[in-house]
């Protein structure tokens, strides 16, 4: 089997993934999306897809017709296209997640900023705001105060963008990664927070493993199914009174903190995955 590991450069991850290709004896070739053409995924029997880099919309939107080609040819594209397209957009994350019943934190989505402080109000004046594109906490922050909420709204309206908020849910410092594969829990951790709301170990948050409880995995497992994701990064976040909440489902989830906090070879289960489902 010929793999395809696209992504924007050959960063840990890519590198993993051919490592543990090479170990199991498959061909596995790094592409950088980047420079992708209409004949660049010929020849391939899989393709995993790790990150997908920024670019005109032009560019993104060729890329993901390549997967969509590439899947209708019968090559097993790792998430499904339609996933990726899902999970890189936050608004049809929480669209999938509420539909499904899937409890998430109360979320507002506007392009207006008299609209979205009329959503600040009603989310209770404390909230998170998130790019509508993003990962690893980037981009974040949290507002409190109106004053402060009308000045960033104004400058997100005037320069084009989108305005995402999520009421900010009072937790204990700590939240939960479930990395599912296949229907069901690879491997789960807790990451607590280092000084911050953010728990995420990119932005300091430290990492141990973790058993899920029984419902917890199955909310992990009912929300990868929702976005449509066979491979998810699912987190989950505990409310003031014990509940769980669903924040975000990653189709491309790192695991170079999850693999040695677990002792999960993640790379090679997902390599296998692939190949199985090939």
């Amino acid at each position: 089997m010929r793999i395809a590991v696209l992504s924007g450069g050959s960063g840990w991850h890519v590198q993993d993934v051919l490592r543990a290709a090479r170990e199991l004896d498959l061909r596995a070739e790094a592409l950088d999306f980047r420079a992708l053409h209409d004949r660049a995924l010929d020849g391939f029997d899989a393709v995993l897809v790790r990150t997908m880099p920024a670019g005109s919309l032009e560019q993104v939107v060729f890329r993901m017709d390549l997967l969509h080609e590439a899947a209708a040819r019968g090559v097993q594209v790792l998430n499904p296209p339609r996933a990726v397209e899902v999970c890189v957009d936050k608004y049809l994350t929480t669209a999938r997640l509420v539909r499904a019943g899937i409890p998430t934190p109360e979320t507002a989505v506007c392009q207006k900023s008299d609209d979205a402080m009329a959503a600040f109000a009603q989310i209770g004046g404390d909230a998170v705001l998130k790019p509508l594109f993003g990962a690893e906490g980037r981009g974040m922050c949290r507002i409190t105060d109106a004053e402060t909420a009308w000045r960033t709204f104004r400058v997100l309206e005037q320069t084009g963008q989108v305005i995402y908020l999520q009421r900010f849910v009072r937790h204990p410092g700590w939240d939960l990664r479930a990395f599912v594969l296949g229907g069901r829990v690879l491997a789960s951790m807790k990451r607590t927070a280092n000084n911050d709301w953010r728990t995420n170990v990119a932005q300091g948050g430290t990492a141990e493993r973790v058993t899920l409880t029984r419902e917890e995995e199955q909310l992990a497992l009912a929300a990868a199914e929702a976005v449509g994701c066979p491979v998810a990064g699912v987190d989950l976040l505990p409310g003031p009174g014990g509940e769980r909440f669903v924040i975000e489902v990653n189709a491309v989830p790192g695991w170079k903190a999850l693999a040695p906090t677990c002792g999960v070879d993640v790379a090679k289960e997902v390599v296998r995955f692939l190949v199985r489902e090939g």
